[in-house]
């Protein structure tokens, strides 16, 4: 069993196309023009291949992404080079973070369930590092999938697909606190054949009112909770975004 994100990272993108990152990007960037923050310096943490990382490099934001995974940072290279675009990557635990350069970041983003990798206890100071990265109202914009989607949708579930080129099959089971995932990925390679891997993956479980007391105890101000940004892609309900600025 690999690591996880070892054997998805060249497929992540494609195989969650639907999500329409372009959209949720625009969604994202409107939040932080509505705080104020329109150009400077961001952080993506939980980058993954870049998607967002590079979607704000492109509109000229001077980008750091920050994973524990090296493929998917290896992913995320190849594909900013191939837009023009080279933000910089460092790979690092999402718990670990500092700003590179000693500069203050002036936003930040933890996207698309990366804080689900986190457990609760590490929650506190997850924001606590967070809020040391960014400068005085600087804004934090991170989203979680909900409670009711891990516990009624995603756990004690499983789901596949195959397509021409990859098929992937993705057991769960939900825990207390958690959904514990595996994950078996064929690729198929140049000479047609395919390879299998295999990852073992775990999101905890977060109840929004621990998640905003833990937003604010480390010193951000709420600014809105939300459903999710991609309306297209799943229900309102499935995902919680937050927005708030450190004080």
């Amino acid at each position: 069993m690999n690591s996880a994100y070892s054997s998805l990272a060249d497929w992540f993108e494609y195989l969650n196309a639907d999500c329409d990152y372009e959209q949720w990007s625009q969604s994202l960037y409107e939040r932080l023009c509505a705080e104020g923050v329109t150009a400077g310096a961001g952080l993506d943490i939980g980058c993954g291949s870049g998607a967002f990382t590079r979607a704000f490099a492109r509109r000229g934001f001077a980008m750091t992404g920050y994973d524990v995974s090296e493929e998917m940072l290896a992913k995320a290279s190849r594909l900013s080079a191939e837009e023009g675009v080279f933000p910089q990557y460092v790979c690092a635990d999402a718990r670990k973070i500092r700003v590179i350069g000693g500069r203050k970041a002036d936003f930040a983003l933890c996207v698309n369930d990366c804080l689900n990798y986190i457990p609760p206890r590490d929650v506190p100071a997850f924001f606590r590092r967070v809020a040391a990265c960014l400068r005085r109202g600087g804004a934090f914009l991170f989203d979680v999938s909900s409670a009711k989607k891990l516990r009624e949708t995603i756990g004690n579930n499983a789901f596949c697909e195959d397509r021409d080129e990859v098929a992937w099959m993705w057991f769960n089971r939900l825990c207390e606190d958690r959904v514990e995932m595996d994950v078996t990925l064929f690729a198929r390679e140049a000479d047609g054949r395919f390879r299998r891997g295999d990852e073992h993956h775990v999101q905890y479980i977060h109840e929004d009112a621990a998640l905003l007391a833990a937003a604010e105890g480390a010193g951000f101000a709420i600014r809105s909770v939300g459903g999710s940004y991609a309306a297209g892609a799943e229900p309102a309900d499935a995902r919680v975004n937050v927005c708030c600025v450190r004080r």
